[in-house]
């Protein structure tokens, strides 16, 4: 006979893994720091701005245990040094969350050093905190990736973000069939419309909060709800590609 516990396959709990969390003092990133704090994982997270860091802080340790530092992960040297201190305040890591990024627009609406800047946090600080993840991680390891909708959902004043969104789609497709032998899971998670400061200053917090209530826009935790999902699979299977989207946004 089949028994209740076959009905239902089996979740590997977060309690006791380490994670490092790329932008985790805002936004999605936070979120889903605080939310593995609280299933008991121990998590590292980085940011920009002092007290940000701070509030996210207070957040993630009144739920579970966690730090952060504060750096600029434009420069490649900078995305070394905090998984070396990731690293070493976790004692070793099995999750990595690479989310952070800045907003970006059409091409001729930035000028060249808006555009560098754009690729260096949204590229190639991804590429970078995926290698290090890569070679430092503890297997059976996951690496998750925030993509956007955007990769998609193609308009004229979205062509550089639509453009690295789009590469790290590609990037993360492959590399899923690269390091997935070596005991690494990578997924990507590719939100629409969340209530962040990235919809600034397009939709301020007021209208933010309207749409949420509305459901045309998501919650920074329904993300984070997404990422405990597939951390939370059997080592066996991978969550590739996983969409979330807002029930209610009309054309999205």
């Amino acid at each position: 006979m089949t028994s209740p516990a076959d009905a239902h396959t089996h979740v590997r709990p977060l309690k006791g893994r380490r994670a490092i969390i790329t932008g985790g003092t805002t936004g999605i990133g936070r979120a889903i720091a605080v939310l593995l704090a609280s299933q008991g994982a121990k998590v590292y997270i980085c940011g920009r701005d002092e007290q940000y860091l701070q509030d996210a802080l207070a957040m993630i340790r009144e739920v579970g245990d966690g730090d952060g530092m504060i750096t600029e992960l434009a420069d490649p040297d900078k995305v070394r040094a905090f998984f070396d201190a990731g690293e070493a305040y976790l004692g070793g890591f099995d999750i990595t969350v690479v989310n952070a990024a800045v907003a970006a627009g059409g091409l001729t609406q930035m000028d060249e050093d808006a555009l560098r800047y754009a690729i260096a946090v949204n590229f190639t600080a991804y590429l970078l905190s995926a290698h290090h993840a890569a070679h430092r991680m503890t297997p059976i390891g996951d690496l998750v990736l925030i993509g956007s909708l955007s990769a998609h959902i193609l308009g004229p004043s979205s062509t550089v973000y639509a453009g690295i969104k789009s590469g790290i789609a590609g990037f993360a497709e492959a590399l899923r069939r690269e390091l997935g032998p070596k005991g690494i899971r990578v997924s990507l998670i590719e939100p629409g419309k969340v209530g962040s400061h990235m919809q600034y200053p397009d939709v301020p917090d007021e209208k933010q909060r309207e749409m949420v209530a509305a459901e045309q826009m998501l919650r920074a935790e329904d993300i984070a709800a997404g990422v405990e999902f597939l951390l939370t699979q059997p080592t066996r299977s991978v969550i590739q590609q996983l969409v979330i989207v807002p029930r209610a946004l009309e054309g999205e």
